[in-house]
């Protein structure tokens, strides 16, 4: 039975790639094969959007390896990666390499730019969206939009769609401190909602579910091109990234085989219920 400790925030359901992509392409090595008959404990680290992919991923991972229990520990203040080192943890659900551990990818999620559904700035491009995340756009005005003070809502330091997206568009360390910060994309996106100042970033996946069930928000059109699983897919959309699982170096027969099962044909079509199943940059 799959087992989860998880912080009550992340309860809620849910539903510029280039040196990156040479980054990913070097680190990543191939994975093992399933292991016939794994039966062992396994604990999973994460705080991001993954959590219900995860789930799911467990739950139908130990209906095939009978015997195996999945742990997932889900906390929005902790370290996925710093878990896995410290061996709190065998895997960690995460979008950043670490040197010392092995990266094995399974998946790729946009990272969407949300707006409240009144407002009139639809398209933008990647370095007005720096611009803005950067402080350096403060009012919507410039943008064709209404003579309003852009409201900046920003995401945990440790997340790693907030180091993803502070990445591709060159802005590390320049979000303003006034910038109000949100733990889940759910609130990020539920604080936008409503309020036409505001701006927020959140997992594609996440938003695309909110649109679907009526929350009034739109998702910006980056450079002409719109945020969409297809979009992401094919690599159109840059602001992606990829969702990976992170493990030490050394053989884990549980942690291997459940990495082998998400990339199986049937682990990625759980993966494409949220995210965009995993296929190598330029493929």
């Amino acid at each position: 039975m799959v087992k989860a400790l998880i912080e009550k925030e992340a309860c809620v359901p849910t539903r510029v790639v280039t040196a990156l992509s040479l980054f990913l392409a070097t680190t990543m090595v191939p994975l093992l094969a399933p292991v016939s008959g794994t039966a062992a404990s396994i604990i999973i680290a994460g705080n991001g959007p993954e959590l219900p992919t995860i789930e799911r991923l467990a739950r139908v991972f130990e209906k095939r390896h009978l015997g195996s229990v999945v742990e997932i520990k889900w906390e929005q203040d902790s370290d996925p990666i710093d878990l896995v080192k410290s061996g709190e943890a065998h895997v960690a659900v995460t979008g950043q390499t670490a040197p010392d551990l092995t990266a094995i990818p399974i998946a790729w999620d946009g990272i969407a730019v949300v707006v409240d559904s009144t407002n009139p700035v639809k398209e933008v491009t990647t370095q007005q969206v720096a611009d803005i995340f950067a402080g350096k756009v403060k009012r919507w005005s410039a943008l064709g939009g209404p003579d309003t003070t852009i409201q900046l809502i920003d995401r945990p330091q440790y997340q790693h769609i907030r180091h993803r997206f502070l990445e591709a568009l060159a802005i590390v360390g320049n979000i303003p401190k006034s910038a109000k910060v949100v733990r889940s994309d759910q609130t990020a996106i539920s604080t936008v909602a409503g309020s036409l100042p505001a701006v927020t970033y959140a997992s594609l996946g996440v938003a695309l579910e909110a649109v679907k069930y009526g929350v009034n928000v739109n998702l910006l059109v980056i450079d002409q091109v719109e945020a969409a699983k297809e979009t992401v897919k094919d690599g159109r959309y840059k602001l992606r990234r990829p969702v990976l699982l992170l493990k030490r170096k050394e053989t884990n027969a549980a942690a291997e085989a459940f990495a082998a099962f998400a990339l199986s044909e049937e682990g990625q079509a759980i993966v494409d219920e949220i995210f965009v199943p995993y296929t190598p940059l330029g493929k």
